[in-house]
């Protein structure tokens, strides 16, 4: 576990910016609040390595909980303003991982087309 900003995040071989030994880019600077546990976790591999239970993902009527880690300024956000933020950070512009976008159906009830 590794505190970035106010959030302790879970994950595999964290750096301060809440990237983790199995995405390690300088994109990968989010991490995400699941809805199982609440808890910060760097990726949906490092909840499966740590946690003693399978995930959950949010619902769309939760969009607007605070379960999105903006991991080079501290910021947390919205599911919403997460998804909306076109591979940046609103408060940082720290650029984050278009690639993530194929992996939002573990975290976020989305559409998967």
């Amino acid at each position: 576990m590794r505190r970035v900003g106010d959030v302790d995040v879970n994950g595999v071989d964290l750096d301060g910016a809440a990237r983790c030994g199995h995405y390690d880019t300088e994109r990968d600077v989010v991490a995400i609040r699941f809805r199982c546990c609440d808890a910060f976790f760097a990726c949906i591999r490092c909840h499966e390595a740590l946690a003693d239970h399978d995930p959950t993902v949010w619902p769309r009527e939760a969009f607007d909980e605070n379960a999105v880690l903006c991991g080079v300024c501290g910021t947390t956000l919205s599911i919403e303003t997460y998804l909306a933020a076109d591979d940046a950070c609103p408060t940082c512009g720290a650029a984050f991982n278009p690639g993530c976008a194929a992996h939002h159906h573990y975290y976020f009830d989305v559409d998967r087309s």
